[in-house]
């Protein structure tokens, strides 16, 4: 009885886990099942998705080729303009060159009679020299560095056989420096290879002039005086209050020169502007010994958009621009001998460059002017023509 239900449990046990068992497998098939679609799901999923980053690549690629030909094409297309930029600029400067100059003065009755009251004044002026040209062109124009302030000049002494460079920085200040040579100045980063000559007093404006050794700057007080130091020896040699009576700035564009001292073939001069005639630029002889004023003339260059001046074979030329700076040009001038007059010259137009001029020194041994333009120390080379030639 005992076997019986004995062999019964066992069959009773083999059943159930027989059944367990098969339940298990159908189980783990299920589940097995399961991960094998999400894995071919995944499978389909990941080929679709290198599928679009491939394709994403190819576009890229594409666009980024795309790029480069318009890149190449916009910078062959700027090649271009810029190209026909300098033959339009090159073609500008020589039509400008032959435009006549535009009267600088319109005469009224009022300024014809103030000439006639001053005849005495304005006669004509008596040459010490036989020069006998006037400027016909620009030739060139050679940038040498760029140093000190916006406002400044630099020159060399025409007199003599000095190589010396004479810079002073600044419309006001007491130091100048000098340079042994040109080459000294272009490639020097600073000023230490500069003797350094303080002056007694500071000079105001950018109006001086380096001429025989010697120094004429203009000093600020109660009324303007123009000193005359002596380089060598460092001295103050004479000094002397102009005979010039309320004086107005020059320049309309340089506000901070009421006298620029030109120097030319023929000496010294005096570029001023009074009160009494506040439209034009009026001029004067001095005597470099003295300081005394030799002879006087009122112009017809007008003071307005006047930017700087310079005297050449006694002839004043007048350089002006615009008040937003443009390019320079003169386009009016004075000859004290009466030899020629603004309707016979054309308009002298300089380069391109990189603001106002602050000043512009012509040294009659080179016959060059050494500009101060904005900081940048330039050599402008001049072309000549006798007088007689523009009739």
């Amino acid at each position: 009885m005992a076997g019986i239900v004995a062999c019964v449990l066992f069959s009773l046990v083999t059943m159930v886990h027989s059944q367990v068992q098969t339940a298990f497998m159908e189980y783990m098939q299920t589940r097995i099942g399961s991960l094998e679609e999400r894995i071919v799901q995944w499978h389909d999923h990941s080929n679709r998705y290198s599928s679009e980053l491939r394709d994403f690549k190819n576009q890229v690629l594409k666009m980024l080729e795309n790029i480069e030909k318009e890149r190449e094409a916009v910078r062959n297309e700027v090649e271009n303009v810029n190209v026909r930029v300098d033959r339009l600029e090159r073609e500008v400067d020589y039509l400008e060159t032959q435009n006549p100059a535009p009267p600088c003065v319109e005469i009224d009755e009022k300024l014809t009679e103030l000439h006639m009251n001053k005849k005495k004044k304005n006669e004509k002026y008596e040459k010490l020299t036989d020069c006998s040209d006037t400027i016909s062109q620009v030739n060139a124009m050679k940038i040498l560095k760029r140093y000190g302030s916006s406002a400044g000049l630099w020159t060399k002494d025409p007199i003599g056989n000095s190589e010396r460079v004479y810079v002073l920085d600044g419309a006001g200040n007491d130091t100048v420096f000098v340079f042994p040579r040109m080459k000294e100045f272009t490639l020097s980063t600073s000023t230490r290879k500069a003797a350094r000559i303080k002056l007694p007093f500071p000079w105001v404006g950018t109006g001086h002039i380096v001429y025989g050794g010697y120094l004429y700057y203009l000093r600020q007080g109660e009324e303007f005086q123009v000193i005359k130091f002596n380089l060598a020896n460092k001295t103050v040699v004479d000094s002397a209050v102009l005979p010039i009576e309320d004086q107005v700035p020059v320049y309309g564009l340089s506000k901070h020169n009421f006298i620029d001292i030109a120097a030319d073939e023929e000496g010294l001069w005096i570029i001023y502007a009074t009160k009494e005639n506040e439209k034009n630029i009026c001029l004067a002889k001095l005597d470099s010994n003295n300081l005394g004023i030799e002879q006087m003339w009122d112009t017809p260059c007008p003071i307005e958009n006047a930017e700087s001046a310079f005297v050449v074979c006694g002839t004043l030329y007048v350089v002006y621009n615009t008040k937003l700076p443009s390019r320079s040009r003169i386009q009016c001038i004075f000859d004290v001998s009466g030899t020629i007059s603004n309707e016979n010259i054309p308009v002298v137009y300089f380069p391109k460059r990189y603001g106002s001029h602050s000043s512009m020194k012509y040294n009659p041994k080179e016959r060059q002017i050494y500009a101060w333009d904005d900081g940048y120390q330039i050599i402008y080379k001049l072309s000549m023509k006798p007088k007689d030639e523009l009739y």
